[in-house]
Formats: C-alpha cells, structure tokens, sequence
C-alpha cells in the first residue's frame, strides 16, 4: 500500500472514528479520503420516492458488465448520516466488481420504525429494476450494511413482506451485515427508544426475530473490541439462522472495533483486516 504521513491517517482515523455516530467528519472523509482505482461514480441523487432523502448513488467497475449488484446501507444510528458520506465504500465495492447502489433512507425522529425498513426494501427494488442499464446483473443482487444499515439488510433479507409489499419478493440472492445490531431488547439506549420505542410488538423490530432457513447465504461480520454493538448479535444471529437451516458464515476479527470494521475499505487502512475482500469473496462465491 502507498506510504501515507501519519498525521494524515490520524485524521482520517478520527473521521472513521465518528462513523457509528454519522458525524460530520464524514464529509472530510468521503471529500479528502483516497478512493479505490478502477472504479467510479455513475450517477447521482436517482430517485426511489418522493421524499428528499429517498436517493441514491450508483458505483460502477471502469471496465466490462454483468457485474452483480450490491445495495450498501449506510449506518448512523438510524436518525443520522447519509449516502453522501459513503461514496468511498461504494467505491470499494466497485472495485471489486460490482455495481454498487448506495442510498440514504428516512430518519429519526421525524420517521420510526418501520419507515427506514420500508425505504431499504423500496430502493432495493428500484436498484434492482433499473441495474441492467448500468451493467448490473439483476439477477445478482445482494444487501449489504454497517451499523444500522446492517440491521436494515438483514431485516429485508429475513422478513420477505418488506419486499413482498413493493412488488419485489425474493429479489435479494445474499446479504452481508458489518457491526449490526440483530439482538437488542430490551430498549435500553436513546437510539433504539427513539427508533423503535412507539411500536407495539418489540419483537417485530429485531433481526433475529426473523431467522429461517430458506433465506439465501449471509455473511455476519464484526469486531470483537466493539463496544457500541457487541459481537454477540452476530454470533447469536449466524447460530439462529443455523439452527433453522440456513446458512450464515460468521467473520470475527479480534484487533477491530464498531467503525474500525469500515475502516479496511479505505486505502488507507486496508492492511488493517482483509474485511473488504472478505466480503467481495463471500458475495462473488455466492451471487456467482
């Protein structure tokens, strides 16, 4: 990797830092940060609904088609961040071979749960109608999330009716959670009070609620230093997934915490943990 100053990767460092809570470091980040070669940007601010966050951003390889599909969520805590802040991991998606949609999603507090869950479902099965006029395979698309975009993918992987409900059961081949909280009641943090507190069936909020057998693959990964959400959602959520029948490959990584996950799919710190390539091997392998 190129030799970078270390003030340089200090202050990067602290951007990536502020990921879980999608500060404003991001902005640097996203604007200042080294991008992945070979892929690009290939359109901007498409629309999947009419509110004003209801968008996203297209990624794409340089070079040849058929790529499969990844939509990546963006995490933040659910009442914060946005794709704009995420084009270095769409990139790093692209370039490793896929044509990668990132979007933002309806927050906290104007929108509570299920509203952010029916925006992912929603610009998934736009990104699925519309890839093959960028080079994506549509039959090809996986999910894919940090944080809260994490628990976002895998609430739309486990529970069909959010698909079902736009016309779009079934379209998701794989998923990939980074740091995701698939487990967490009771409600005890502002976060998921504020996201989740007003609806009636707690139960219904919670990935692991929804664990079955005859989703297709996912990989579960994380850091075991993380200390915003804990690695037991992971192993906890790959072993339900198991004993319905399914099948989850589960990732831990003993030196990385809650942002330090994202943080191998910068340049700049990618010889800190082979995260990104474990993630585009596990997506090539199964999306085929």
């Amino acid at each position: 990797m190129t030799t970078v100053p270390r003030l340089t990767r200090r202050l990067f460092a602290t951007a990536v830092a502020g990921l879980a809570a999608g500060c404003s470091p991001l902005a640097m980040l996203d604007a200042l940060g080294p991008r992945d070669r070979g892929a690009r940007r290939v359109a901007q601010d498409l629309a999947y609904g009419p509110h004003a966050r209801q968008r996203y951003d297209l990624y794409a390889p340089r070079d040849g088609a058929d790529w499969p599909v990844v939509v990546f969520f963006h995490g933040g805590g659910w009442d914060s961040g946005a794709k704009d802040l995420y084009g270095w991991v769409g990139q790093a998606f692209a370039a490793q071979g896929f044509l990668v949609a990132v979007p933002s999603y309806r927050l906290v507090p104007e929108f509570v749960f299920p509203a952010f869950v029916d925006d992912a479902a929603g610009a998934t099965a736009v990104v699925q109608a519309v890839a093959g006029r960028y080079g994506g395979n549509p039959a090809r698309l996986a999910v894919a999330g940090h944080s809260a975009g994490a628990h976002l993918a895998m609430m739309i992987m486990l529970d069909p009716d959010y698909l079902a409900r736009v016309g779009a059961a079934g379209i998701i081949r794989a998923a990939v959670g980074l740091s995701g909280p698939y487990e967490f009641l009771p409600l005890d943090v502002p976060a998921s009070i504020n996201a989740f507190g007003q609806w009636p069936r707690l139960d219904e909020t919670q990935p692991i609620h929804y664990a079955r057998g005859d989703a297709g693959p996912i990989l579960l990964v994380h850091g075991e230093r993380d200390v915003t959400v804990h690695a037991e959602d992971s192993v906890h959520l790959a072993e339900a997934i198991r004993r319905a029948g399914g099948t989850a490959e589960l990732k831990l990584y003993p030196t990385l915490d809650h942002a330090g996950v994202l943080a191998p799919f910068s340049p700049l710190f990618r010889d800190r943990a082979p995260v990104l390539s474990d993630c585009a091997n596990f997506l090539h392998r199964t999306l085929g």
